[in-house]
């Protein structure tokens, strides 16, 4: 008989165990991998979608089945095996009071240790180990459980909403997954070497893509070469043979009457071929673009248009810039080598821990370098235009901004640009709360 008693107190904490376990594995599962074990016909994956679409109804069911387990647990134990502890030390010469009080009080102690440790921490350790592939073991069991128990799970689930209207969380969960956690997965695969570093980066750079204008990928249009189509023959072939690049810009007399895009293969191809030459016939079309467009949006139309090269152009139709695919690939990949000026990467870090940043760098990657949070609604997309934000003027060499934590110098200008700049961390009782 006390093998049995003992077996059930076992059994029930098992079962106790079991519960717990189930009621995290299904809490903690992603729908989205679940939907995928689903696609791939894993057994259980339907119903544990199902149960992670209702909590309330499947935590009902789990607390009822934890609550009566630990009633029976309660009960066995302490008028049972308790008082069968305290009969057996009362015959070892014990005051019935004292054996009384340690029999129960022992048993008790011990099924709460176990019920502790077997009934609940185990459990749910190994829950959160593999929660996916536990939720779609325990689902089956988990939803004839919920319909057995219906009557009262419905009551239950009745009365927890009413409780949480009464209490104004009436409103629906908000299950969105944000760009902070998609970060902090990306992370932590990192960190575990499901990815690599550099898959990392190109992951972040599509997100940071995703969120800038077009303004903040293109080349602005003081830096843009272009070729005249109203020049005479010479200065035209003289112009494709000093450029490094494949397509030009043309335009009529100024770079803010450009009507399309030429190759400069094929101008030069023309030119060498000594027959009549007229450099508005190879003119190609080449869409135009606002400079507050989506940078995913302006990827969509690169594709599709006939030549890989947009015009930017701002609200008041004025020439700003130009965009092509490498500048989006630049965005993911990083620069290359090639690409870089004479005046190397966009950041260095040096020796005293400071950070020499250049002024065309865009803000994003230097917040991130620097590991800060810059505000989501801002009117500037470079490390310039992040400083100009603070002094509302044009600065001079020397002239420095404390933000983020960070003091930012001008250390040197290109005429009326902010060319080179550092940033050094300001001691803690220094720093400046963000903005």
């Amino acid at each position: 008989m006390l093998a049995i008693q003992i077996a059930i107190v076992a059994g029930l904490i098992l079962l106790n165990g079991l519960l717990a376990m189930s009621e995290l594995a299904v809490v903690s599962s992603r729908p989205s991998r679940l939907a995928a074990k689903q696609k791939e016909g894993k057994r259980g994956a339907a119903r544990a979608l199902a149960l992670a679409a209702d909590p309330g109804r499947f935590l009902s069911t789990v607390q009822i089945g934890i609550t009566l387990v630990g009633v029976l647990s309660g009960a066995f134990s302490g008028s049972t095996l308790g008082l069968r502890l305290a009969e057996w030390l009362a015959t070892m010469g014990l005051s019935p009071t004292l054996a009384n009080t340690v029999g129960v009080g022992g048993v008790v102690a011990i099924i709460t240790y176990f019920s502790l440790v077997v009934g609940e921490l185990v459990p749910k350790q190994i829950a959160l180990r593999d929660p996916e592939r536990i939720a779609m073991m325990v689902a089956p069991l988990m939803t004839v459980l919920a319909t057995l128990a219906a009557p009262l799970v419905w009551l239950l689930n009745i009365s927890g909403r009413l409780f949480l209207i009464l209490l104004g969380q009436s409103g629906q969960q908000d299950s969105r997954v944000t760009d902070e956690e998609i970060n902090s997965l990306i992370a932590e695969a990192e960190t575990q070497g499901t990815i690599e570093t550099d898959e990392r980066r190109m992951i972040t750079g599509v997100m940071r893509l995703g969120d800038r204008a077009v303004r903040a990928l293109m080349t602005p249009r003081s830096e843009v070469e272009w070729l005249n189509l109203d020049a005479d023959r010479k200065d035209i072939r003289r112009k494709l043979i000093e450029t490094k690049h494949s397509r030009l810009p043309a335009a009529s007399g100024a770079v803010d009457h450009a009507v399309g895009v030429v190759h400069t293969r094929e101008l030069l191809a023309a030119l060498l071929s000594r027959k009549p030459f007229d450099a508005k016939s190879f003119v190609r079309a080449a869409p135009i673009v606002h400079d507050n467009a989506d940078a995913l949006d302006v990827l969509a139309t690169l594709r599709e248009a006939e030549v890989p090269m947009a015009l930017v152009h701002d609200e008041y139709g004025a020439f700003e810039g130009l965009v092509t695919p490498a500048d989006v690939l630049e965005t993911i990949a990083g620069a290359f080598k090639a690409d870089l000026d004479a005046e190397g990467p966009p950041v260095v870090k040096r020796a005293d821990g400071s950070w020499l940043i250049a002024g065309h760098m865009p803000a994003d990657e230097m917040a991130e370098t620097l590991g800060f949070v810059l505000p989501v609604r801002r009117d500037y997309d470079t490390v310039a235009g992040f400083l100009l934000s603070f002094l509302h003027h044009l600065p001079t060499s020397g002239e420095t901004v404390d933000a983020h934590g960070w003091r930012f110098e001008v250390v040197d200008m290109d005429g009326r640009r902010i060319d080179k700049l550092i940033a050094s961390r300001l001691p803690a009782t220094h720093r400046e709360k963000p903005v």
